[in-house]
């Protein structure tokens, strides 16, 4: 299942346990300390394709939900309850199996992509984003200037489709390189 929205989440197994269950651009927020980086990324993926907040189950992820929902309006949010997500004494989202994980997003009103996709493998070959000894430091330029981040050359194929970021503005930012 390929989610249209970006999910947030608190650390990196739950972006490995919601990576299993769906295909979806992932944000960690490292916790309750949301860097500003982090909102902004936030913000933007917003603004480009709409937000799922997803945390844990438990105080710190409600109050984690709270921040973001606080300072980002019109976000969706998904919910497992704490027996979904309870692994011996640990709580949390990396703990829950994919169904659950599938049907807490599809009760957040989750949208399926449907989409072709714009770029492709071509388009990073072509503009020395893969294959040549300095394509790492162009596609780090590349994610700055398009706010996408850093990411190997499948990661910023992927990311080029799903922010659904335009044939014009790709070009536009690969000029600057």
């Amino acid at each position: 299942m390929q989610i249209y929205e970006t999910i947030v989440v608190e650390g990196k197994d739950d972006e490995r346990a919601v990576k299993q269950a769906v295909n979806a651009e992932i944000i960690i927020t490292h916790g309750f300390c949301i860097s500003e980086t982090t909102f902004k990324n936030i913000e933007w993926a917003q603004k480009q394709n709409g937000i799922i907040i997803f945390t844990d189950p438990d105080t710190a992820g409600e109050l984690i939900r709270s921040r973001i929902n606080a300072r980002i309006k019109g976000c969706k949010n998904a919910y497992l309850t704490r027996d979904e997500a309870k692994k011996k004494d640990n709580i949390g989202i990396e703990n829950a199996n994919a169904k659950n994980i599938i049907d807490a997003l599809k009760k957040a009103k989750c949208i399926e992509a449907k989409k072709e996709n714009l770029f492709t493998i071509k388009d990073l070959q072509t503009n020395n984003l893969m294959g040549v000894s300095d394509a790492s430091q162009r596609r780090q330029k590349l994610g700055k200037i398009l706010r996408i981040g850093y990411a190997n050359a499948k990661q910023l194929l992927k990311r080029l489709n799903h922010y659904n970021i335009s044939r014009q503005e790709f070009n536009q930012a690969v000029s600057k390189l």
